[in-house]
């Protein structure tokens, strides 16, 4: 069996609110911000693999009364991924360790996915990640779950795939493979466990 893991949300903290909680001093507008300029559509345009450079200009295009806050988004990008989430990667560590095929499927900018790689040795374990920034595809298109089984020589049938978003869950679904909705690192080793896996 293969196991294919979303990252962020997953094996890794993400959320712009770790950022911008220090730039903002009323949620309120935070959340203004984050819902009408650094939006996630925007941001998976980023992981589609638009440049941050070309994001920022973008969206100070819309609302340059907002530059200095947007260039935040690029430059203090680290900020918004602080830590790993540890009880997944012990589940990660401990089904290397009992020899998994272990795969990644990520929606992540191809920039900022390579400095993170740096900062987090555990994703070392993984056979092959398939970045959606490097090949300019986005879960929760059919393509890129294909993508990682032609490049692997792997069956999806045989795969289970784990992400915190319920649509790319049924995108994976779709093509084949079994979907674990992550929620918690509890929740994912009960369910390891009771397939026999881990």
């Amino acid at each position: 069996m293969n196991i294919v893991f979303d990252l962020g949300g997953v094996l890794i903290e993400w959320n712009p609110r770790y950022l911008y909680r220090q730039v903002f001093n009323d949620e309120a507008k935070m959340e203004w911000f984050l819902t009408h300029v650094c939006h996630s559509d925007w941001n998976l345009e980023q992981d589609r693999g638009r440049t941050f450079d070309e994001g920022v200009i973008e969206a100070t295009k819309r609302h340059p009364e907002f530059a200095a806050e947007i260039a935040l988004y690029r430059d203090r990008w680290n900020e918004m991924a602080p830590h790993a989430i540890m009880g997944t990667v012990d589940i990660l560590e401990a089904l290397h360790k009992k020899g998994a095929a272990l795969y990644a499927i990520t929606n992540w900018n191809q920039d900022t996915f390579r400095a993170t790689r740096k900062r987090f040795p555990f994703l070392n374990l993984f056979r092959d990640i398939v970045v959606s920034g490097d090949e300019r595809l986005i879960k929760p298109d059919p393509a890129i779950f294909h993508l990682l089984a032609s490049r692997n020589g792997i069956k999806l049938t045989d795969s289970i795939f784990i992400d915190d978003v319920m649509k790319n869950i049924k995108g994976a679904e779709a093509v084949g493979m079994i979907g674990h909705h992550f929620i918690s690192p509890e929740g994912l080793r009960q369910d390891l466990v009771s397939r026999g896996v881990l």
